[in-house]
C-alpha cells in the first residue's frame, strides 16, 4: 500500500535502512566490491549505480533472458559485471567508456572476476562507438548511464536496435532532481522520456534518482 505522502514524493528511507536491505538482497561478492570500490582507489567519481538497483537491473535481464546487451557508461566496470550476472550462460556484454583510464580500470576489474570473455569495453564517444555495435544487433537490453547531454540520442539507438520485448534501462532518469528545469539538457532527459514512452511501454521507477524501465512494443 501507499498513502498520501508517499504518492506525493516523502521516502519512508534512510541510509541505515538501505544499507540494511541492500547487505540481505544485493550482497557483494569480492569481485564486485571490487569493482564497486575502484573509482574511490582510482580518483574516479563515484557515480555507478547503488547495490540494490544494479541488483534491480540484474534481475530483470535475467527475467528477459537476455543474450545481448549493450551498456552506454562504463565508468569502473561495476554495472557491466551486473549486467553480465543477468545474462544466460552464452551471452554477452558491450560497454562503452568515454574516458580511456575508465576504461582500463573496468578492462582491469572485470578480468579479475573472470568475466572478460563475456564483457567486452570499448572506448569512445557512445553516439561514435555504437554504429559500430549494430552488425551484433538486435539486443535484448540497452541500459544508459552516460553523458545525460545525449540521453535521447542513445534511447532513439535502442528504439531502432532493440528486439520487440527488448529492454530499455536510463538511470539518472530524474536528472538529480532537475528534470523539470528549463535548461539544455534537462530538455534533453525530457526529450528522452517521451520519446521512450512512444516506442515502449514505460515506467519511471522511484529509486534515488530515477530508473526508466521500457520495454519495445
Amino acid at each position: 500500500m501507499a498513502d498520501t505522502d508517499s504518492r506525493g514524493g516523502r521516502v519512508y528511507f534512510s541510509p541505515d535502512i538501505l544499507a540494511w536491505t541492500a547487505k540481505r538482497h544485493a550482497p557483494h561478492d569480492a569481485a564486485l566490491q571490487r569493482a564497486f570500490d575502484a573509482p574511490s582507489r582510482s580518483g574516479m567519481p563515484a557515480i555507478q549505480l547503488g547495490e540494490s538497483e544494479s541488483k534491480l537491473v540484474t534481475l530483470l535481464l535475467q527475467l528477459r533472458g537476455a543474450k545481448k546487451v549493450v551498456e552506454v557508461g562504463t565508468l569502473a566496470g561495476y554495472s557491466a559485471l551486473r549486467l553480465a550476472r543477468g545474462l544466460s550462460p552464452d551471452g554477452k556484454v558491450w560497454t562503452i567508456e568515454f574516458d580511456a583510464r575508465h576504461a582500463e580500470v573496468a578492462r582491469l576489474a572485470i578480468e579479475e572476476a573472470g568475466e572478460a570473455s563475456r564483457i567486452e569495453v570499448l572506448t569512445g564517444r557512445g553516439a561514435e562507438v555504437l554504429p559500430s555495435l549494430e552488425r551484433h544487433g538486435p539486443f535484448d537490453a540497452v541500459f544508459i548511464d552516460a553523458d545525460k547531454e545525449s540521453y535521447d540520442v542513445y534511447g532513439r539507438w535502442a528504439a531502432r536496435h532493440l528486439v520487440k520485448g527488448g529492454l530499455l534501462l536510463g538511470d539518472n532518469a530524474f536528472l538529480f532532481g532537475e528534470l523539470l528545469d528549463d535548461t539544455p539538457r534537462a530538455q534533453v532527459m525530457r526529450r528522452f522520456h517521451e520519446e521512450a514512452a512512444q516506442a515502449f511501454d514505460t515506467v519511471c521507477i522511484p529509486t534515488p534518482d530515477g530508473l526508466l524501465l521500457g520495454v519495445k512494443r
